[in-house]
């Protein structure tokens, strides 16, 4: 069977395999569904299959061989290089996708051939030819997505660190220009605290963000930890960050176990901020560590728009929030790291983080094995 006709015939088990593949991506597939896994795959092999057999001039030959090949049009290829960098997957990942659809379709075929015909070989010179185009079409368009987001992150940090520092020149500007003011100075020095620490927790998710898109994941050192002292210090951290809202503690079990205190404080505090920033108004936030057999559990409440069910997974992507209606991701205003940060430090611990949302409110659940010894997808 010529390798163009088997690409077709052979379609759903090759696909299968792709989908098998993508799903090992994590933590990007971790949610996905098998559309989305097998994201643009058939329309990408279909067209292999009819490029394999188009006739080509030498010249052709010599420019697809040298990766010359026309790459303008918006093709399957360069639209699953956008939608794979739109789900977080690296650069590796993407390519790793290709070399496991090639080696597929070959150890597939190749056993069905005759490898001793002329034909064969020429038909696995131009099903690489190929594929090789459709990763570099969609290397293009991913690339061309990630410096797009580069942008905005640069110009989003700009203008989150605009405010926090203003304050504080405002601030030193008073103090420096007017004698001392026992009303006034107590004032000015907790803002001045509130915009450090606002830029802190800046510095720390971007931090945080970097690791996990270079590879390298964050660095979890365990101790002997105490998750409802750890509560307590987070809720007077939000308490300084968001003086207008109410937080309630509510602690119950044991709540030890190893963590990394001061990843586990940088979780809590991200999750309390998040309650506060897109929280109801002077409603109360609800926070409530409990200590089960194997982990703990700590859940985060607030009021306000229910979350649609299909949006809820986008909230953990950086640099996106959802729109006033609370059902259409849309670019973010800020550096939207705090709930991708959060759901990367449970799972550095072996735990997970989920959310939920009715009309009783929206909760994010973060459950933390004692010692990191399982995994709970979420």
């Amino acid at each position: 069977m010529k390798l163009s006709e088997f690409i077709v015939t052979d379609m759903e088990q090759i696909l299968a395999e792709w989908e098998e593949y993508a799903m090992t991506m994590r933590p990007a597939a971790d949610s996905m569904s098998i559309s989305a896994l097998r994201d643009h795959a058939e329309q990408m092999l279909r067209a292999v299959a009819l490029d394999i057999e188009e006739r080509q001039t030498p010249q052709e030959e010599v420019e697809k061989s040298q990766g010359l090949a026309d790459g303008t049009a918006t093709t399957a290829a360069s639209i699953h290089g956008a939608m794979r960098h739109a789900s977080n997957f690296s650069l590796l990942q993407l390519s790793s996708e290709f070399r496991a659809l090639r080696a597929t379709v070959l150890r597939r075929w190749l056993p069905r051939s005759d490898l001793s015909a002329p034909s064969t070989l020429d038909a696995v010179v131009r099903f690489n030819e190929a594929i090789d185009q459709a990763l570099a079409e969609s290397i293009v368009t991913y690339s061309e997505r990630a410096d797009d987001t580069r942008e905005l992150f640069l110009a989003v940090l700009g203008h989150d660190l605009r405010g926090p520092l203003a304050i504080m020149s405002l601030a030193g500007d008073v103090m420096s220009r007017t004698a001392p003011d026992s009303k006034r100075d107590p004032e000015l020095g907790l803002r001045l605290k509130r915009a450090a620490r606002f830029m802190s927790n800046m510095v720390d998710d971007m931090i945080g963000f970097t690791r996990t898109r270079l590879g390298a994941g964050l660095s979890i050192a365990r101790q002997p930890v105490d998750v409802g002292a750890a509560c307590a210090a987070a809720v007077t951290y939000a308490e300084a960050m968001h003086p207008s809202c109410t937080f309630e503690l509510e602690t119950e079990g044991d709540l030890t176990g190893l963590y990394d205190a001061t990843r586990l404080q940088q979780l809590l505090v991200n999750l309390l901020g998040n309650a506060g920033q897109h929280g109801a108004p002077h409603a109360t936030i609800h926070i409530r560590a409990r200590g089960a057999q194997d982990r703990v559990d700590i859940e985060v409440r607030n009021q306000g728009a229910v979350i649609p069910a299909a949006s809820l997974e986008r909230i953990f992507e950086p640099l996106v929030q959802l729109d006033k209606d609370g059902d259409k991701p849309v670019p973010s205003a800020s550096l939207g790291l705090g709930l991708f940060i959060a759901r990367e430090i449970a799972r550095a611990h072996g735990g997970s983080l989920g959310v939920t949302s009715d009309t009783t409110g929206t909760v994010f659940t973060a459950s933390l094995p004692r010692d990191g010894a399982f995994n709970t997808p979420g």
